[in-house]
């Protein structure tokens, strides 16, 4: 796999030793064991994998190269680059301006676009009509698109299977850019409905099997199906694909209920059909999460601190995996460190910042206490590596980090 050019500043001293020892002990990502630190005081478990994944970096590498290739242009970046707030402050401290918020809503109208204006289309991708009303204007849309290839090929086999006469049921978050351009793309020359959960997939088997009167489809549904769309045509032949940062363990199970469901369906009817779409998961997305869940599974920590960016879908997602298990803080970075000792952490299911005075697990009468530290894929290495720098100032007298780093080197080479 393809290196990138991402830049030193979100690199971490720290993480990238930690990370090209395992790689290179590991090259083909097959040992999902995690990393031990031990720094006397206070133990860090690493998940195998986590931080930035290939659609993030090569995202970074297209944002700042565009900014050094084009100096005078007015930027634009069409929405946030990825979740994370440093990223996203970064470049806008480098004169990129946002024309949009997270939510679609414009913040600069297009009608302020020049012809030669520079667009970044983020990682997320865009809808099919933001891309045309850009291409009208004149701006070229291609040049510096950060669109992640892992969403492309959930779009792709989306695009394919459209033309089979597919419909496609999206598991994402409605509000999402990802899922938003996914349901443009995948409505183009098809159908398309977005759920966000087993909940709605449960009512949405109810439909496809006629236990509900297709009169109460728009009911559950409105404003989540692509125009034109008829629940007693468009729900015989169907294909699951997911808003790739989505839990793949809930996409999976959602697109084995379908199945089922139109499995039930078929006795009834020759031209119904379901299509396996499992290879679209994005393979970073699994393998964080699986790399989490194995670190969880060795029953070590007594916390788990998740960093990430707040508006993050997959690293809301390990927080999820987490809290099933262990006391869980969501951290953004170090700055949620107080001086007295308080630290603020964010509720993703309320959508609230919380505080909670000195969390930190005490020493047992034979145990050094051990935190599970964690990233979402938008979150820079260098940022994991500030928190963990702030958590060790709550153990005074540890060993340097340094020879942790050497100790560790020397036992992965045994």
């Amino acid at each position: 796999m393809r290196s990138f050019e991402v830049p030193s500043f979100y690199r971490s001293p720290i993480i990238s030793r930690v990370k090209a020892k395992r790689k290179s002990q590991d090259p083909r990502k097959q040992d999902f064991e995690p990393t031990v630190l031990n720094f006397g005081t206070v133990r860090f478990v690493l998940a195998r994998h986590f931080g930035f994944c290939f659609g993030v970096e090569n995202a970074i590498e297209i944002a700042y190269r565009a900014i050094d290739e084009n100096p005078g242009r007015r930027i634009f970046l069409l929405s946030q680059m990825i979740h994370n707030p440093e990223v996203n402050a970064d470049l806008q401290d480098r004169g990129i301006r946002f024309l949009q918020d997270t939510e679609g809503n414009m913040l600069t109208p297009m009608s302020e676009l020049r012809h030669d204006d520079v667009v970044l289309i983020p990682a997320f991708g865009t809808t099919l009509e933001i891309e045309a009303k850009l291409k009208e204007i004149g701006v070229d849309v291609d040049t510096y698109n950060t669109t992640c290839p892992f969403v492309e090929k959930v779009w792709k086999r989306s695009a394919k299977l459209a033309t089979e006469d597919y419909t496609i049921v999206i598991h994402g978050k409605p509000e999402h850019e990802e899922t938003r351009a996914t349901f443009s793309h995948s409505g183009e020359k098809g159908h398309a409905l977005v759920i966000k959960n087993m909940l709605e997939a449960e009512l949405l088997c109810e439909f496809i099997t006629g236990h509900k009167d297709a009169s109460e489809f728009d009911t559950h549904f409105a404003g989540r199906t692509s125009k034109g769309f008829d629940p007693k045509v468009h729900l015989k032949r169907i294909g699951v694909v997911n808003q790739t940062t989505m839990l793949a363990s809930d996409t999976q199970a959602i697109s084995d209920r379908i199945k089922q469901a139109v499995e039930a369906k078929q006795n009834n009817a020759g031209d119904v059909d379901f299509a396996n779409t499992r290879d679209t998961l994005c393979y970073a997305t699994n393998d964080n999460q699986q790399a989490t869940q194995a670190a969880l599974a060795k029953d070590l920590a007594d916390l788990a601190v998740v960093v990430g960016g707040y508006n993050s879908s997959n690293t809301s997602h390990l927080v999820e995996l987490c809290e099933a298990t262990l006391p869980t803080f969501f951290i953004r970075n170090e700055r949620e460190f107080l001086g007295d000792g308080m630290v603020q952490h964010y509720d993703w299911r309320l959508g609230l910042h919380q505080s909670t005075m000195d969390p930190w697990p005490l020493p047992g009468k034979d145990e050094t206490p051990c935190i599970l530290v964690t990233s979402g894929a938008s979150c820079p290495d260098a940022t994991v590596d500030r928190v963990m720098h702030a958590i060790l100032k709550r153990y005074p007298g540890s060993k340097d980090v340094d020879d942790v780093l050497v100790d560790f080197e020397q036992r992965v080479a045994l």
